[in-house]
């Protein structure tokens, strides 16, 4: 139980032990009453005999004894307590003026204060709560000096191995440094390869000549390597253009194949929701941020036309305008957007015809440039780079386009080093498969063919 003071001192006196100490039967009924609301378990004792027996029996936190007692004074009881139990708090009780006994109390005994007869009521019991607070002080203090010794030889025992076991560290941690280094590389390459076989399971949905995902990646990359863009940003384009059309993946076969002029009120509301279900499905993925947000904007236009936030200007991201201008481009050759499939020619004039409203100008004029500069083999120039079949392959060779399989699954990743064992591999597809395959390659260094 906690009791409060009106000093706002606090005393825990549900477990607190209290011996009272008097040759009088009067002066122990007193200090009972004066007690009995403070909690404290209360004990008695008519002599200094009495009282050591009690100790020796009984946990006590706190003796207040009678200074003048036939036998065993109070100075004397006082003083054996504080030799056999100086955790024990003492007060003397003096009735007379005797200044002897009270300065042996103070010297011998080592007591906390004495009180006089007769004695305030509201004195005593604050003598007695600031006696048991200071003790409760003086337990804690010593336990956290005992902590603090404790810590202090553990801390010894490990500063004696500290600089070795850093040393040791530092050097796990190197590796470990290392072996992230490569791993991130890695990783990073590797999200890229995932996007795109993801890709090619998106493409497995749409009729074959409704495939647009990988003609867009590689208009998008060759863009990118001629206007050198960095890494991160090329990365995200390149995931971007692998899954733009991933929110058109719970479209029925109907409006898939459906040129978007030619769409109904009902249908038209539907299209204009894909690029923000594709960047949705993408949010999930922290390292796909910007791939997402490329996605959900490249339907926007440079006039505020667009969809779904009706950006105008710089304010759509530049990712998602250059995206918008390599899918319109395939969509208008493979009828995705109006009713007939726009020639190559006919495709880059309405381009520039729309230039300024749908497209930046200063992009969608370095597109056309690039489109008809590097047509039809987009990024595949060079003279080490050829086209040759299966059966013309050499180990070393670099695969510079992604190759994928009759039905638009992923066989191999742009930048895969062929092998011996890797040729043979697709040289028995081909046989199982019933078809022959032409894959773009970078010829080995030193390799003029």
């Amino acid at each position: 139980m906690c009791i409060e003071t009106a000093e706002n001192s606090t005393v825990d006196s549900a477990d607190i032990s209290v011996l009272l100490v008097d040759d009088e039967p009067n002066i122990l009924r007193a200090l009972r009453r004066v007690l009995r609301r403070e909690d404290y378990r209360l004990l008695t004792a008519n002599n200094g005999e009495e009282a050591l027996v009690v100790m020796q029996t009984e946990p006590v936190d706190l003796v207040v004894s009678d200074s003048r007692m036939p036998g065993m004074d109070g100075a004397e009881l006082l003083s054996r307590i504080q030799q056999h139990w100086p955790e024990c708090r003492r007060l003397m009780l003096t009735g007379h003026a005797d200044l002897t006994s009270t300065i042996r109390a103070i010297n011998e005994g080592q007591i906390y204060r004495y009180i006089t007869k007769p004695w305030s009521d509201d004195d005593l019991r604050l003598t007695l709560r600031q006696a048991l607070e200071h003790q409760q002080a003086e337990r804690e203090r010593r336990r956290l000096e005992a902590l603090t010794q404790e810590q202090n030889r553990e801390l010894a025992l490990l500063n004696a191995h500290l600089e070795e076991r850093v040393q040791a560290r530092t050097r796990e941690l190197q590796q470990v440094a290392d072996m992230l280094e490569l791993a991130y590389g890695e990783l990073k390459r590797s999200y890229v390869t995932a996007t795109q076989v993801f890709s090619a399971l998106i493409s497995q949905r749409l009729p074959r000549n409704l495939q647009t995902n990988t003609q867009v990646r590689d208009l998008v990359k060759a863009y990118a390597d001629t206007h050198h863009f960095d890494e991160e940003l090329k990365q995200s384009l390149m995931m971007a253009a692998s899954l733009y059309n991933l929110g058109k993946m719970t479209w029925n076969d109907q409006l898939l194949a459906t040129p978007s002029d030619r769409l109904s009120t009902q249908d038209r509301e539907t299209y204009q929701r894909y690029p923000v279900a594709g960047e949705g499905l993408l949010m999930a993925l922290d390292y796909l941020e910007d791939t997402a947000s490329i996605i959900r904007h490249h339907r926007e236009r440079w006039n505020g036309s667009g969809y779904p936030d009706r950006l105008k200007g710089e304010e759509i991201p530049y990712g998602a305008r250059l995206l918008g201008l390599a899918v319109d481009f395939i969509e208008l050759q493979r009828g995705l957007v109006l009713q007939r499939r726009l020639p190559r020619d006919d495709a880059l004039k309405l381009l520039r015809k729309l230039s300024g409203r749908v497209y930046e100008p200063e992009m969608c004029e370095a597109f056309i440039t690039l489109c008809i500069e590097q047509a039809p083999d987009l990024g595949m120039g060079g003279d080490q780079v050829r086209s040759l079949d299966t059966r013309r392959l050499e180990p070393g060779m670099i695969l510079v386009r992604d190759l994928h399989s009759e039905s638009g699954m992923l066989l191999l990743n742009e930048g895969k080093q062929l092998t011996r064992d890797l040729i043979e591999r697709l040289v028995r597809f081909e046989e199982t498969e019933g078809t022959r395959y032409v894959l773009w390659v970078k010829l080995p260094d030193g390799d003029p063919e």
